[in-house]
Parts: C-alpha cells; structure tokens; sequence
C-alpha cells in the first residue's frame, strides 16, 4: 500500500444544489445528453436535515457524472458574483465539428452560448445553465493533450498568457460548412475574423 506517493484520481462526478430539480435534469439532457440512471426522495429529518431528492445522471459508462440534489426553499442569490463558488465546469469533445455541430442543435432549442473564446490551446463556448451555473463545453484544437500542455507552458514561460480572441460561433459553423479545416478555422479566429458583432461581456462568467 502506498502511503508516501501522492495519487493522481480522476474526477468522478460533482453534485449541484438546486430549487429547480426538473429545469436543471431537462437543461442537462438537452446540452450533454445526461441520462437518469437513479433517484431518490428523503423525507424531512432523514439525515437530520429537510426533505429533498437527488438524482444521478450520466452521458457515459459511468453509473453518475452529476447529482442534483433538489431542496426546496433554497433562493436566487443575487450576490453570487461576489461570494466564493465554483466558477465553471467544463466537458471536452473530440472534434470541432462536434462542437460546432452542438452550438447549432442548441441554436435550434433556443439555448445560446453567453460567450465563445479561441483561447490559443482550445475553443470554448460557454453557457449558463438554469441556476446560471457556467458550464463549458470545449475542443482541444491540437487534438493532442501533450501539446496543448506546452502550448500553455510556453505561454507562462514567456511571461504572458496564451493569445485568446473571442469568437462568433455563428460564423465559425458558416465557415466550416464552407469549407475550412478546423485549423483554418482555429487561425482564422486568431486574427479576428470570427470576432462577435457585439463585444461579450466577460463578467458574465466572473
């Protein structure tokens, strides 16, 4: 047994309190593809605490990526900007054109990203769920981890931050399906050619 050595574990699942159980279930489904593989309901006292419900969801093998715990009474906080939290979650996809290819089946729902960024090592749109919780969804555009690695040690060794331009992913899906490769795209949106018509507010997400 190894008790000198730290292990590196992965990151299993988180779980989200929540006043709104079914928005953010139905939110999640749409956006991830999160599917319901358990529920259950506590009365008030179990666990010496109010009643609530939590619900297991996963997009993969994995028995849960996600629990909401549903509580009721829980409120809107107005001052969530300015307490400590959890800034953002992210999921990974393997290609651009996934991503793409989600923005305009999302598009279609009525679910918009807040913002889209090319941040040099990946491209990222953000959302806000129901609770406006951030969540990313992102592509590697190196398409190897290794790489996108030394790209941010080489920014950080250069006393900088990796080039990051934000990006329109309205126009980024046009031109795709117009032509350009994903490393066009990614080059493209560098030297400002996908840049939003109106500039995003980057508070949104701090």
């Amino acid at each position: 047994m190894n008790t000198d050595v730290i292990v590196h574990p992965k990151l299993q699942h988180y779980g989200i309190a929540t006043a709104n159980g079914e928005a953010m279930i139905e939110w999640y489904r749409k956006v991830l593809g999160m599917t319901v593989n358990f529920r259950f309901a506590a009365p008030a006292g179990a666990h010496n605490g109010p009643p609530f419900s939590a619900t297991f969801v996963s997009n993969d093998e994995v028995h849960h990526r996600i629990v909401f715990f549903a509580l009721p009474g829980l409120a809107d906080d107005a001052e969530k900007s300015r307490r400590p939290r959890v800034q953002h979650v992210a999921f990974e996809y393997d290609t651009l054109d996934d991503l793409l290819g989600t923005y305009a089946r999302l598009k279609a729902l009525g679910i918009l990203p807040v913002m889209a960024v090319d941040e040099g090592l990946q491209t990222g749109l953000y959302y806000n769920d129901p609770d406006q919780n951030s969540v990313e969804l992102n592509v590697n555009n190196y398409g190897n981890e290794w790489t996108a690695t030394e790209h941010m040690r080489a920014a950080q060794s250069s006393g900088g931050r990796p080039r990051r331009m934000a990006v329109d992913p309205e126009k980024m899906y046009t031109a795709r399906k117009a032509g350009s490769s994903p490393w066009e795209l990614h080059e493209r949106a560098l030297a400002g050619e996908f840049a939003p018509d109106k500039p995003y507010d980057p508070r949104t997400l701090l």
